[in-house]
């Protein structure tokens, strides 16, 4: 009898390899007590098994269970989706929710969120102390953030009162007939992902001022207990904000925005007019670059699925039309030898270091090419991993340029004795600018997640496991190797199409429930699932042949 009592009372708990029992119906915070000495920063967040937990859920069963502090990816995104919530309400309380027209969350930028604001109060230094000073005063008041799950007319009519047309528009097109909301002193928001239990948690932020809105400034998963200094990306921030523009003149800002055109019939337009925007923006850098004289290298970089071959092929017949023979140069044809390529920390290859280039070779080469020389270019066997001359010779004529791709184009130090005058430097990335809703937008890495989850089972056959389970390592190259260039170069060139996850949605949804159960990999597959959710689906056939969306849903006329 006492130990049937046990069963039905009690629940035992596999944490960090340790079985203990608790009590059924304790919470994850009150268990996390017992681990906070150990974490970074603070625990964020309870892995139960293979489901995210957040710690005001009460256990309700056995398993094994891991708690993610701010080192964790999940628990810095809880974090940082924790410190929205708190600006916002604090932005609310200090203006007053009737002088507020827009506040949105638009993109990230370096270690910051930029919010644009519209409203009666103008955007000061003096806003900016007292909507911060509102933040720390319920820190330090340790306020609780409630969750609560509503019906979705339920929750239509508590959006309605909040004036959040975009929200509504989330209830319009959400599976299910109920919502999770969250609540602080009678503000309701909805977010996207799991939250802290209470705003004390969050004790590394500043407020800064930004062109006509706000930054948010947070901490980075590196170095979780400090705020770093907020450099700004002008180049960047311009670009996000002309695709912003764009995204407001077609009347796109918004998840539900899109979904209203996709029920409607009428979203050819959407892509014809995204589409022509990126061509008109590709002719404008091909135009600069022929204004330019001496310029004989287009050295283009930027991270993975951005969509980087496609646009060089554009770019290519953009220069054509305006006279100039292009010849693609791929850097990876420059690999050193593959018992020559140097190891990371683990003692792998590390193909992402600039010490896996040939330096010396491709500056030889790319020098005799520019002094009018005749060159046998190499080709790089990735099977024998061996450098091959297969009589592929080049000379560079007055109307010859070279376009070059690879991950290092923008580091002078892959380029250092080429004259400056000779490079103009590209940065190709997917900067994603269209949002769930006001309060939440979506990452651009998530983006290019899904691009490449489809192309690479598409071209190499990889699963969806296969491509999160590299995610981590092709990420930590980027902010190695791509990002610190991004704003040396010439020009930027946003890759991101309005309308893509809609049409990658068909294709990813089927790989992603192929993530085996109980898995690492399945936890983020779940995520990205759900992140689908938000989408409807969109028929592919009306994306023009020549568009970055073909390089990763296939049927591109380039040989991508």
């Amino acid at each position: 009898m006492n130990q049937e009592k046990n069963q039905k009372n009690t629940v035992i708990l596999n944490i960090d390899g340790i079985k203990k029992e608790y009590p059924i119906g304790i919470t994850y915070a009150e268990i996390a007590k017992e681990y906070e000495a150990d974490a970074v920063g603070c625990i964020a967040v309870a892995g139960h098994d293979d489901h995210l937990m957040e710690l005001f859920r009460e256990v309700t069963r056995s398993g094994i269970v891991k708690f993610l502090d701010l080192s964790n990816p999940i628990g810095h995104a809880a974090y940082m989706r924790t410190a929205v919530l708190l600006f916002v309400k604090a932005f609310y309380d200090v203006v007053g929710r009737d002088h507020v027209n827009k506040l949105k969350l638009e993109f990230s930028m370096n270690t910051g969120y930029f919010f644009s604001y519209e409203g009666t109060e103008k955007v000061t230094a003096e806003l900016k102390k007292k909507i911060e000073s509102r933040m720390n005063e319920m820190v330090e008041a340790d306020t609780v953030i409630h969750k609560t799950n509503y019906l979705l007319k339920e929750a239509k009519v508590i959006f309605e009162a909040q004036n959040m047309p975009d929200k509504i528009k989330t209830c319009r097109f959400r599976r299910g007939r109920d919502i999770n909301l969250y609540e602080v002193d009678g503000y309701y928001d909805y977010f996207y992902g799991v939250m802290l239990p209470s705003f004390g948690m969050l004790k590394w932020f500043e407020v800064k001022t930004y062109k006509s809105g706000f930054i948010l400034n947070l901490p980075t998963i590196n170095d979780p207990m400090t705020v770093p200094e907020f450099k700004p990306l002008p180049k960047i921030f311009n670009t996000m904000m002309a695709a912003t523009a764009l995204s407001e003149t077609i009347g796109v800002e918004v998840v539900g925005d899109l979904n209203e055109h996709l029920v409607n019939g009428d979203y050819e337009d959407i892509i014809l007019v995204s589409e022509a925007m990126q061509e008109r923006r590709i002719a404008t850098i091909a135009v600069d670059i022929i204004k330019r004289v001496g310029v004989k290298f287009i050295m283009i970089a930027g991270p993975s699925s951005s969509g980087k071959t496609s646009f060089s092929h554009r770019l290519s017949i953009q220069l054509r039309s305006l006279g100039f023979k292009p010849h693609p140069i791929a850097v990876d044809d420059f690999f050193v030898n593959r018992d020559d390529t140097p190891r990371d920390e683990n003692g792998d290859f590390d193909f992402e270091c600039l010490g896996a280039i040939d330096v010396k070779l491709f500056n030889d080469v790319m020098n005799r090419l520019l002094n009018g020389e005749r060159v046998e270019m190499p080709t790089f066997n990735f099977k024998t991993g061996q450098r091959e001359y297969r009589g592929n010779t080049l000379q560079l004529g007055e109307d010859d340029i070279l376009v070059i791709e690879g991950i290092h184009a923008l580091n002078d130090k892959m380029s250092e004795s080429l004259p400056n005058e000779s490079k103009y430097k590209i940065y190709v990335s997917a900067l994603t600018t269209l949002n769930i809703d006001e309060h939440n937008r979506i990452p651009t890495t998530d983006a290019r997640l899904l691009r490449r989850m489809v192309r690479d089972f598409r071209t190499r056959g990889n699963s969806a496991q296969r491509t999160i389970q590299m995610w981590a390592n092709v990420r930590k190259g980027e902010e190695e190797n791509i990002f610190p260039f991004q704003e040396g170069a010439d020009a930027i060139f946003n890759s991101a199409l309005i309308y893509e996850i809609a049409a990658l949605k068909s294709f990813a949804e089927p790989l992603l429930y192929s993530v085996p159960e109980g898995t690492p990999e399945q936890v983020e597959a779940r995520r990205l699932l759900k992140f689908l959710e938000y989408f409807l689906c969109m028929d592919t056939s009306k994306i023009p042949s020549n568009s970055i969306a073909r390089e990763f849903v296939g049927g591109s006329c380039f040989n991508v």
